[in-house]
Formats: C-alpha cells, structure tokens, sequence
C-alpha cells in the first residue's frame, strides 16, 4: 500500500493520545529491554532503548508547556498543535547532532542487522514511495509532500521496537528516527542498507541498487 506524507497526514494520525504508526506494533507507554533477532554485542542495546526513551521523556515534559490537546478536524489547529510541539522540540534539542541517539557504535550493529536482510524483493519494497535522499538536517521537518518509505516487516523484526510515534523511515538507503508527532527528524544513519544482493531487480530498482553496490 503506498502512503503519501504530508504534515497534515501525520498529524491526524499522530496527534496527542493516537496509535503508533502503522509500521510498528503499538507498544507500552515505558521502555522495554530491545529484541534483536540477531545478535547484539555488549551495551549496544540497551543504550539506543535508553536514548530514545530518553527523548521520549523530554517530550512529554514539553507536552505539559503546551495547550491540552482537542479533537478537532480543523486542519490550521492541528499544524499549529504540531508546529507548537515541534519548536519546542527544537529548542530543548538546540545541541542535537547526528550520532546523539544513533551513536557509531549503535550504528555499525544496526547496518549489520540490515545486511542479511537485504534481498531483491525487501529492497523493492523499500523503494516503494521512497522519496529517496534530501536535505534531512538532525531536529529539521520531514517536508510536506514529501512520501513516507515502506519498512518492510522482515526489517522490523531485526531492529529495536519502539516508542509510540517514533518510526524508522529510509531515505533512499539511509535510515532516520522520525517523531511522527512533532514531525521532527531526530537521528540518522549514513548508508544504513548495505545493499550486497539485488540481482533479481529489474528496471529503475537494479539500476539504484547497482550504483549503490558500487558506492560501498
């Protein structure tokens, strides 16, 4: 199924009190230990569960600064809502920069988790409504318009759940942590898909991959 973003898309789906995002199981309110289904190394773990819920925390302090949330339709209040979210988003993360919660350790065990399942048919998927790359600065807006990736579920399986409203999204083949809520990019890896066997593409996907295959 193809899913076309906008602010005002998320916001509907996201905003205060709704379900996690599609992509995701709905999960606890509080963190739980990360499930690999491959292996994972020392700390590794633990420490990207401890820094999203770190930010996690950070907004529902924000939240508590701002008007309580209506139910409405109108969409002007809900940008607004998200936008009001997103500044202060903004401002308590004013320092943020690539590696806060995707530090290179955790970065390194999330392509390796990637590797094995980089097939011909999850790279296709992948592609599907990929927007492919642009400006994705560290605390910038994902643009209206712009469309949200497929994440195949075999992709899912091998990386860590998360909270309620945060999403992984590929751009092209880097992989960014996405708060849905405020609509706010909060992390991102580098050339996160390895992209070591698409021989079965065809078409615009086999191009894509090969330059990638040759870009490593």
């Amino acid at each position: 199924m193809r899913l076309k973003l906008t602010s005002l898309a998320i916001a509907l789906v996201v905003w205060f009190g709704s379900e996690a995002g599609a992509h995701a199981p709905k999960t606890s309110q509080e963190p739980a230990t990360a499930v690999f289904r491959v292996e994972v190394w020392g700390y590794v773990a633990s420490d990207f569960t401890r820094r999203v819920w770190d930010y996690v925390e950070l907004r529902r302090e924000l939240q508590k600064g701002l008007p309580s949330p209506t139910v409405t339709d109108d969409p002007a209040e809900i940008r607004k809502a998200v936008r009001a979210l997103a500044a202060g988003v903004r401002v308590a993360r004013r320092k943020a920069k690539q590696g806060d919660i995707f530090t290179p350790a955790i970065s390194v065990e999330f392509r390796k988790a990637l590797i094995p399942e980089m097939t011909a048919s999850t790279w296709a998927t992948l592609m599907d409504d990929n927007p492919g790359e642009f400006s994705n600065r560290i605390n910038g807006t994902y643009p209206e318009g712009k469309s949200l990736s497929t994440v195949p579920a075999s992709i899912l399986a091998v990386l860590p759940r998360l909270p309620e409203d945060i999403q992984y999204r590929f751009l092209g083949r880097h992989l960014i942590l996405l708060d849905t809520r405020a609509n706010v990019i909060l992390d991102r890896i580098a050339y996160a898909i390895q992209c070591a066997s698409c021989g079965g593409l065809t078409g615009k996907f086999s191009t894509t991959c090969a330059r990638f295959v040759r870009d490593r």
